[in-house]
C-alpha cells in the first residue's frame, strides 16, 4: 500500500512506494514526488506543467517529478532550496537540479507566452476590427515606454531662448537688452496713460449724468429709469475697459515677438566674428518720452535692519536676515524717478533670471484664484505695466492654476467619498458635509500657488499664500495653516534654487485697529521662532545653502514698533558677533 506523507510546502504532498523510507528512498528504489505551486499571474492564464529530474546515486536511478504552475511568480531559488532541504537530496545534485529547474521554467514560460500570442493573433484574424488600429496602438505603446523606439526629444523654444538670453545678458549686449526693454516699457506706459485718461473722462461724464438723473428722481423719472441709466453706464464702462484690455494684450504680444526675434538675431550675429553690424545693433537709442516721468510712484521712506546669523548644531550655515518696512508691491514696481533708474534696478534681476539665485515673494491672498479684487488686482495691475518677454501673462498662469485646482479637488472628493462610504458615527457625516460645502475652484488656507515673472522689479517668483480672517486673531499657534504654508514655501525654495525670499512678518499686509503693540510683538515672536526652526530644517533639505530671508512689516507701522521688532530678532536668532582688531604701536 502506498504511504501518504504531508510536507510543509503549503499545498505539497509526497507519494512514496510501500516499504520505502523518505530519507533513504533515493537509495532503495524510485521516488515519485509532486509539488503544486499556487500562483496568480495577472496577465496570463496559468497552466500546470510536470517537471521531471533524473539522477543516479551509485547504481540506483531516481526520478523527481514536480507539478508547477506556469508562468511562475514565485522564486525559483526558494523552490530549489525547499526541495533540497525537505527531501534530503544529496549535495552533488544541487547544481544539476538548479540548472534543470531554471531551464524548465524559462522554456515553459516562453511556450506559454507564445501560445497566448498565437491565440491573440488568431483572434485578430477572425475579428472585424481594423488591423491598422492595433498596429498604431502597439507602435504608440513602444514609443512611449521603450527608449529605443522613442522619438528624439525636440528642442524647446523656451529653453533655447533662455540659453540665448542668459548668454547675452552676461555679455556687452546687456545694456542693449535693457534699453530695448525700457523702450517697450515706455510704449506700454503711454498706452496705460491713455487708457486711464479716457476712463477718467468717461467716469466724470457718467457722474454728471447720474447727478442730473437723481435731481429729476420723483419728478419726471422713476427708480426704474435710474436703474436703467446705471446699467447703461456700467455696460459702457465694461466695453471701454475690454477695448483697452485687448489693445494692451495685442501690444504686449507684438512686443514679445519682436523682442525674442531681435534677441535670437543678435545672438546669431555675435556668433559670427566677421560681422561688422553687431556693434550697430547693440546701439539701441533710449526713448525720450516724457510719459515715464509723469507716471512716477511716490517714493516712501524705507526702514531696514540687516543681520548675519549662523544656524546648525555642528556644521553651521550662515544666513542673512533683513527686517524691512515697506509696501509688499514695492518689490514688484519699477521706480521711475530718473531716466536710467529702470535699467539700473532691473540689471541684477535680469542677470539672475536663469540662475541658481532666484528671488521670491510671499503674497497673502484669499481662497479665490483670480485677479479681480484686493491686493490681487493691484498685483495684476503692476504686472501689466511691463511686457513679460519670457513667461506667460499672469492671467494665463492663473488659468492654468485654476485647472490644476479643479483636477486636484475632483481627485480629493473621489477619495473622500471612498473613505466615507461606511461612515462611523457623526464624524463621518460631518466630514461628508464639509466636503460637499467646499467650492472645488477655491483653495484652502495654508495652500499656495506660484507665478513666474521676468518683468517685476526685484522678484522672479511670487508665492500666493491663501490665508483667512484667522490670521488677524491673537491666538494662532505654530500649527496654523498659514505657518505651515510658510514651511512648505521654504521647502519649495530649497528645491528650486530660490535663495532670497520675502515674508510678511505679521502675516498681514495692512494694519488695523485690533493690531496693538502686544499683538504685533506676540505675532512677530511666533513667526521668528517658526522661521528659525524651518531654516534649521533647510539644512537637511538642501545641504546647508546660505540664503537671505527678508521679514517685511506694513508701511503704516510706527518707527518705535519697528525698532522693538528689530531688537527682538537678535534675541531669537544667533547673530554673528563683530570682532574689532587693533594694532599696537
Amino acid at each position: 500500500q502506498p504511504v501518504l506523507l504531508w510536507g510543509s510546502l503549503g499545498c505539497s504532498w509526497f507519494l512514496f512506494r510501500e516499504g520505502v523510507k523518505p530519507r533513504s528512498s533515493y537509495r532503495t528504489g524510485e521516488m515519485l514526488m509532486s509539488t503544486r505551486m499556487k500562483e496568480n499571474p495577472a496577465n496570463f492564464r496559468p497552466s500546470e506543467k510536470t517537471f521531471v529530474f533524473n539522477f543516479k546515486t551509485g547504481q540506483q536511478s531516481c526520478v523527481l517529478t514536480a507539478s508547477i504552475q506556469i508562468p511562475m511568480q514565485g522564486s525559483i531559488n526558494d523552490l530549489h532550496g525547499r526541495l533540497m532541504l525537505l527531501h534530503n537530496l544529496p549535495y552533488f545534485v544541487e547544481n544539476d537540479l538548479k540548472s534543470s529547474l531554471d531551464q524548465f521554467v524559462d522554456g515553459e514560460t516562453k511556450k506559454n507566452y507564445d501560445k497566448e500570442a498565437e491565440a491573440a493573433l488568431e483572434k485578430l484574424k477572425t475579428n472585424d476590427l481594423c488591423a491598422e488600429q492595433f498596429v498604431n496602438t502597439w507602435a504608440k505603446a513602444y514609443q512611449e515606454t521603450t527608449l529605443e523606439y522613442a522619438r528624439p526629444e525636440e528642442p524647446s523654444w523656451d529653453e533655447d531662448f533662455a540659453d540665448v538670453y542668459h548668454d547675452l545678458i552676461h555679455s556687452p549686449a546687456s545694456e542693449a537688452l535693457l534699453n530695448l526693454e525700457h523702450n517697450y516699457f515706455v510704449r506700454v506706459s503711454e498706452l496705460i496713460s491713455e487708457r486711464d485718461m479716457e476712463l477718467k473722462k468717461l467716469q466724470e461724464r457718467q457722474s454728471v449724468e447720474m447727478d442730473k438723473v437723481m435731481q429729476e428722481l420723483g419728478k419726471t423719472l422713476t427708480d426704474e429709469d435710474v436703474n436703467l441709466v446705471a446699467a447703461q453706464h456700467f455696460e459702457s464702462q465694461q466695453v471701454l475697459e475690454n477695448k483697452w484690455a485687448n489693445e494692451l494684450k495685442q501690444l504686449m504680444a507684438i512686443q514679445k515677438q519682436e523682442y525674442q526675434e531681435w534677441v535670437i538675431k543678435l545672438h546669431q550675429d555675435m556668433q559670427n566674428p566677421n560681422n561688422s553690424t553687431v556693434s550697430e545693433e547693440i546701439k539701441v537709442k533710449q526713448s525720450q518720452s516724457t510719459v515715464a516721468n509723469e507716471r512716477v510712484f511716490e517714493e516712501r521712506p524705507l526702514l531696514e535692519e540687516s543681520f548675519t546669523i549662523h544656524l546648525g548644531a555642528q556644521l553651521k550655515t550662515m544666513h542673512n536676515l533683513r527686517l524691512m518696512r515697506a509696501d509688499v508691491l514695492d518689490f514688484c514696481k519699477h521706480k521711475r524717478n530718473q531716466r536710467s533708474g529702470v535699467k539700473l534696478q532691473r540689471l541684477q534681476t535680469a542677470l539672475s533670471l536663469y540662475s541658481t539665485s532666484l528671488c521670491g515673494l510671499v503674497l497673502l491672498v484669499d481662497n479665490r484664484i483670480n485677479s479681480y479684487s484686493g491686493i490681487k488686482r493691484d498685483f495684476a495691475t503692476v504686472c501689466q505695466e511691463c511686457t513679460d518677454f519670457h513667461f506667460p501673462r499672469v492671467e494665463q498662469q492663473l488659468e492654468i492654476v485654476q485647472q490644476v485646482v479643479l483636477y486636484a479637488s475632483a481627485q480629493r472628493n473621489k477619495k473622500s467619498k471612498e473613505r466615507t462610504e461606511v461612515p462611523s458615527g457623526n464624524g463621518g457625516n460631518d466630514d461628508k458635509s464639509k466636503v460637499g460645502e467646499r467650492n472645488p475652484s477655491n483653495i484652502l488656507p495654508g495652500e499656495f500657488y506660484t507665478t513666474r515673472h521676468s518683468n517685476l522689479s526685484e522678484v522672479h517668483v511670487v508665492f500666493h499664500l491663501c490665508v483667512d480672517d484667522n490670521v488677524r486673531s491673537s491666538n494662532i499657534t505654530a500649527r496654523d495653516p498659514a505657518i505651515m504654508g510658510l514651511r512648505n514655501i521654504l521647502k519649495v525654495c530649497c528645491t528650486h534654487d530660490i535663495t532670497t525670499i520675502t515674508i510678511p512678518l505679521l502675516l498681514v499686509h495692512d494694519m488695523s485697529e485690533e493690531m496693538t503693540i502686544p499683538w504685533c510683538l506676540k505675532r512677530a515672536e511666533l513667526v521668528f521662532k517658526c522661521i528659525k526652526g524651518f531654516m534649521m530644517e533647510m539644512a537637511s533639505w538642501d545641504g546647508g545653502t546660505s540664503r537671505t530671508v527678508q521679514f517685511l512689516v506694513p508701511q503704516s507701522i510706527s518707527e518705535e514698533m519697528f525698532y522693538q521688532l528689530s531688537n527682538m530678532l537678535p534675541q531669537i536668532f544667533r547673530v554673528s558677533s563683530t570682532l574689532t582688531l587693533t594694532s599696537r604701536r
